[in-house]
């Protein structure tokens, strides 16, 4: 059959619409690669962004446990301070001012037996009689019971002490007043800094636990 011109000009019609079509698919295939790479983009600043803040909260835990270490140090050093130039040289001194005829002091016992451990701060003694020192640089009221379980087991497993009368003490840089009363109606003395010196506590009608 001849084509008619009509027909001739319905097909051009036809294959220009389907050519603005390719055009119009082409260029929403290239605006939705590019929104796609904007959103790559996108994702990839906040990713570097994320991974900045984390460098940057890495770096600030880094510094502040070093400055925790530091300041752990210092008090570990004003704990040692304290042992070596107040408690230690005072110990002997204030519980014979309290009728307790101690004459000697160890530091830094530490005893295992089996699966059991104790380890004392400083023991004060004489023949008859011993006190366990328990020191701290904030007093709280877990360490007062720490220490009371640690004079419940000090003659099983230090049985040299079988027969002596033991007591307890509690010592501290800071002693909060209430952790002190705690100690005090346990039955341990409580020392305090009080200036250059430690200083007992307790009033002259207390009466300590004995073991």
């Amino acid at each position: 059959m001849a084509t008619t011109s009509e027909e001739v000009w319905r097909i051009l019609g036809e294959l220009a619409e389907a050519q603005k079509e390719t055009e119009r698919q082409t260029q929403e295939t290239k605006r939705q690669a590019q929104e796609t790479e904007r959103r790559f983009q996108e994702t990839e600043r906040r990713f570097q962004e994320t991974e900045r803040r984390f460098q940057e909260t890495e770096r600030l835990l880094r510094q502040q446990n070093q400055q925790f270490n530091e300041q752990l140090g210092k008090l570990g050093n004003r704990l040692g301070e304290f042992v070596e130039w107040q408690v230690r040289p005072a110990v002997v001194r204030l519980f014979q001012a309290r009728g307790i005829a101690v004459h000697e002091f160890h530091d830094g016992i530490a005893v295992q037996r089996g699966d059991e451990g104790l380890e004392i701060d400083l023991l004060v003694v004489d023949t008859t009689e011993a006190i366990l020192v328990e020191v701290k640089s904030k007093l709280t009221q877990p360490d007062v019971d720490e220490h009371l379980e640690r004079l419940s087991k000090f003659k099983r497993l230090m049985p040299r002490y079988a027969d002596v009368q033991t007591m307890g003490a509690v010592a501290g840089m800071v002693v909060p007043n209430e952790v002190a009363r705690y100690a005090y109606r346990k039955g341990l003395f409580v020392m305090a800094q009080s200036g250059d010196s430690v200083v007992i506590l307790n009033d002259d009608s207390f009466q300590p636990k004995t073991w």
